[in-house]
């Protein structure tokens, strides 16, 4: 009986704690995400079109993106080598990171138009 009103008591709890996971913690993933401005630039925005922007994507989108690049579900030999040493929570983190910068997620999803130079 008392096993029963612990596991009622720490039901709660442990719902929380996996939402948190799976929602990821933006500030962790600061760190994380230094490498990937090499090519996605530092704000997610790429200045080099052949590169995806990652600004104002949607969190399930990018997650589910890097779990595939992991997987090998996705090829791309640069990406599956960044991605195979993150954990779950790295990813969700990361996730979290680039949807939580601002971007529009319903707008153009092209990059940003260059100076004209004029």
């Amino acid at each position: 009986m008392n096993r029963l009103i612990s596991l009622i008591a720490l039901a709660p709890l442990l719902a929380v704690s996996s939402f948190a996971v799976a929602a990821g913690n933006a500030e962790i993933a600061k760190k994380l995400a230094e490498p990937c401005a090499a090519c996605h630039g530092a704000d997610g925005n790429p200045t080099d079109p052949q590169y995806p922007r990652l600004t104002g994507q949607y969190r399930d989108y990018l997650q589910e993106a890097m779990h595939q690049y992991k997987t090998g579900k996705r090829k791309n030999a640069i990406m599956a080598g960044f991605m195979q040493p993150l954990t779950e929570q790295n990813i969700a983190d990361l996730a979290a990171h680039f949807a939580n910068l601002p971007g529009s997620k319903l707008g153009d999803l092209s990059h940003p138009a260059k100076p004209s130079g004029k």
